[in-house]
């Protein structure tokens, strides 16, 4: 579990892999690297995904929450390559940013499928069956918000 505002999974990229099942080529990779190297993408794409999160600040009452939209920005770079960022939450009681643990599931099937897309593949349209009913999202909290990404969302994936 890790505090920050916002964290790289490049650790899943092999999940990715396999769910792509090599089709797919050139092979994608996780493109590592700071903000300038990370500036030069030709295509941007912000949904979200699932995670759980627990408030480590001894002084709350707040212990943890589960949330079904938190926000994640993918980057495509030639080649296949990519870059994913999952933005943080922050406690609605004391405001401190949350602990994040990631549905490992989530995040690969959204990546997989954006990585699809944008190689050309005819996705269809995600029926509604798919999609879970969340609570809210409370903008205030979310670090994807304050940076600009989640207004980009427009209900599709």
């Amino acid at each position: 579990m890790n505090n920050h505002a916002e964290q790289t999974f490049p650790e899943l990229h092999d999940g990715i892999l396999n769910s792509l099942n090599n089709i797919l080529q050139p092979i994608p990779y996780f493109k590592h690297g700071g903000n300038q190297a990370l500036n030069n993408c030709q295509d941007e794409y912000d949904t979200f995904v699932m995670a759980k999160f627990t408030c480590d600040n001894p002084q709350c009452s707040k212990r943890g929450w589960r949330s079904g939209k938190v926000t994640i920005l993918i980057r495509g770079y030639q080649d296949n390559g990519y870059h994913a960022v999952v933005f943080n939450q922050r406690c609605e009681r004391c405001n401190q940013l949350g602990a994040l643990e990631l549905d490992q599931p989530s995040y690969i099937d959204r990546v997989t499928y954006r990585l699809k897309k944008w190689a050309g593949f005819n996705m269809g349209t995600r029926s509604l069956r798919e999609k879970k009913e969340t609570p809210p999202h409370k903008s205030h909290l979310c670090e994807g918000c304050s940076r600009g990404y989640c207004e980009l969302y427009r209900g599709q994936l």
